[in-house]
């Protein structure tokens, strides 16, 4: 064992702390520079809107939301881990804020802005502290059927949400509230509006085909033609961004003096912000067949959220919606998420008169054609073949995301998922039962044995991981073991075992020994053989009966039978004598 452990490797603080090191990030920002640039503001005309709405929301005001737009778009672009993210207030975040700032307002009515600042800040601090647990690895093992759902149920919720105002009339607050809303809205739209959202809408899907170059994305040419017609025929029936406040922001220094009142929802907003980001980061990985690094997304995200509680912003993920419109309009590296960041910091200073003259209707022609290619279009054409646990999984995740929530949504997906491996895995698990006489192997040249002793030694072999999803398996082969002496336990191929499977091989061990039979193990690998000896699974074996192969078992049962035979001979002897 002390082996083992001197080969394990040296644990190197440098290389470990190197994966959050943002030079990652800036090395490669120089590779795509103007589709980069062109992608990030494209893509902060998009985010302009929804930050301004989810600050308001949020119970904090709408400069809220622009401010952590900006320090997600900045600082997650330089520490993040996806090339291709853009972070900023997302509806599930801002939801959970908004529930925590309602729960804790002061006296007068107004939001405690300082406790709720500081909670995002120690909600960043959580982050930080779990990027460096390096718990980001474990994204990669959401099922396909989970990732596809919840992209599906993205896409349809932005396309609900965006038919009314391609109508001329307000954004929904809810899916819900859009199907209500869209058939009054189609029996009355407004014709300006209509035009002005689909002349952008084709102009994006037509641009591609077009033209093969990437200089002008088809989103920010959209924008031009929307914008442009909307003036140049003076559109004034249809709905403008509008004016925005401006300005410098107050910070706000994080007071823990009630850290006992903030630190669960602390927790909570972390939480929700590394499944949402993590997801997203999928999402985007499935577009762009590369593959992120979600711890050093987490520890973006962490950076991020402590710069939103000082500058006075709500809480910040990766969104799905601008990391989609950012890869469709031909971002690469973190340079356009940044970009992004920095045109929605030149508007707070300035230049919003220059985006208040933007049509919501083009914003809505931009966003249906997001949500039209977001949706997963590997997956439709299979539906009718998915295997059924898979299609269960898939059809659960895409009609919770669109009617619940995301974080609803993904735990059903998961639990459903994890039932399935479980099943699957305990069924597929190999386990047999022979007596000596049924092997087919032959019995060690040296050692004889009676051909009735040989029905007394029974072999029970395991196969895999012995964890609690093989529960039913074991149950039916301790049901096989009956009317034995001695009982050899094959462990040469169990690579693990957790508690409920050790405590399986207990209740065999508990059964055998009230049949006066002895117990052996075989081939005990040094995690199982620590696992079995911490909870003292190993003592009532006893380790003079741990042995390293089954020929040294059957070995043992003819050195403690000829004993045997030898300790009856002398009482026997000793009886003659008395006699």
């Amino acid at each position: 064992m002390s082996q083992i452990d001197s080969n394990q490797p040296k644990f190197n603080l440098k290389s470990y702390l190197n994966d959050f090191n943002p030079w990652h990030n800036i090395k490669i920002m120089h590779t795509n520079v103007p589709n980069d640039i062109l992608a990030g503001i494209t893509v902060a005309v998009i985010a302009m809107p929804l930050a301004l709405a989810f600050g308001v929301a949020s119970g904090l005001g709408a400069e809220a939301g622009m401010w952590a737009a900006i320090c997600g778009g900045i600082l997650v672009g330089i520490f993040g881990g996806s090339n291709t993210g853009v972070s900023g207030p997302t509806g599930p975040k801002v939801v959970q804020l908004a529930a925590i700032i309602a729960a804790t307002k002061l006296a007068s009515g107004e939001p405690d802005i300082v406790f709720a600042m500081s909670m995002v800040f120690l909600s960043g601090l959580v982050c930080i502290v779990l990027a460096l647990m390096k718990i980001g690895r474990f994204i990669y093992y959401t099922p396909y059927s989970v990732v596809s759902g919840f992209m599906c149920g993205i896409g349809v919720i932005i396309i609900l949400l965006e038919i009314p105002p391609m109508l001329g009339f307000a954004t929904p607050n809810s899916v819900v509230g859009a199907i209500k809303q869209i058939p009054y809205d189609v029996m009355h739209e407004k014709p300006h509006a209509l035009i002005v959202s689909l002349a952008t809408f084709f102009t994006i899907l037509l641009w591609p085909r077009v033209t093969k170059k990437q200089w002008l994305p088809a989103p920010l040419l959209g924008l031009i033609v929307g914008t442009s017609i909307a003036h140049l025929f003076s559109f004034k029936d249809i709905e403008y961004i509008g004016s925005m406040p401006v300005g410098m922001p107050h910070l706000y220094w994080p007071d823990f003096t009630r850290f006992g009142e903030m630190v669960g929802g602390a927790f909570a907003l972390a939480g929700l912000c590394i499944f949402d980001s993590l997801l997203t980061c999928l999402v985007a990985d499935n577009m762009t067949n590369e593959r992120h690094n979600s711890d050093r997304e987490i520890f973006g995200q962490g950076i991020a959220n402590l710069g939103c509680g000082i500058v006075g912003g709500v809480t910040t993920a990766t969104a799905t919606m601008r990391t989609v419109a950012n890869i469709k309009c031909g971002g690469k590296t973190g340079l356009a998420s940044i970009t992004h960041g920095l045109v929605l910091l030149a508007l707070m200073l300035g230049l919003a008169p220059y985006a208040s003259y933007i049509p919501m209707a083009c914003l809505a022609g931009i966003l249906l054609k997001v949500g039209i290619d977001i949706i997963d279009y590997r997956v439709l054409p299979v539906l009718h073949r998915m295997p059924f646990m898979d299609s269960i999984c898939f059809w659960a995740v895409l009609v919770l995301t669109i009617s619940v929530d995301l974080l609803v949504a993904m735990g059903v997906g998961i639990t459903i998922a994890f039932v399935r491996i479980v099943q699957e895995l305990g069924q597929a698990y190999e386990q047999n039962v022979v007596s000596l006489n049924e092997m087919d192997r032959k019995l060690p040249s040296d050692v004889s044995m009676p051909e009735e002793l040989k029905e007394k030694v029974l072999k029970l072999r395991l196969e895999g991981p012995l964890f609690f999803g093989v529960s039913d398996t074991i149950y039916r082969a301790s049901s096989a073991l009956v009317d034995y002496k001695y009982l050899i336990i094959r462990m040469a191929r169990v690579p693990m075992a957790d508690m409920s499977g050790t405590y399986l091989l207990d209740d065999i061990i508990e059964k055998a020994h009230k049949q006066g039979a002895t117990v052996f193990f075989t081939g005990l690998r040094p995690q199982v053989d620590r696992t079995l000896t911490r909870l003292r699974v190993i003592e009532k074996v006893g380790r003079e009966h741990c042995l390293e192969t089954f020929n040294d078992a059957i070995l043992k049962i003819q050195e403690l039978e000829s004993d045997l035979a030898s300790g009856k001979t002398n009482i026997e002897e000793d009886k003659l004598s008395q006699v």
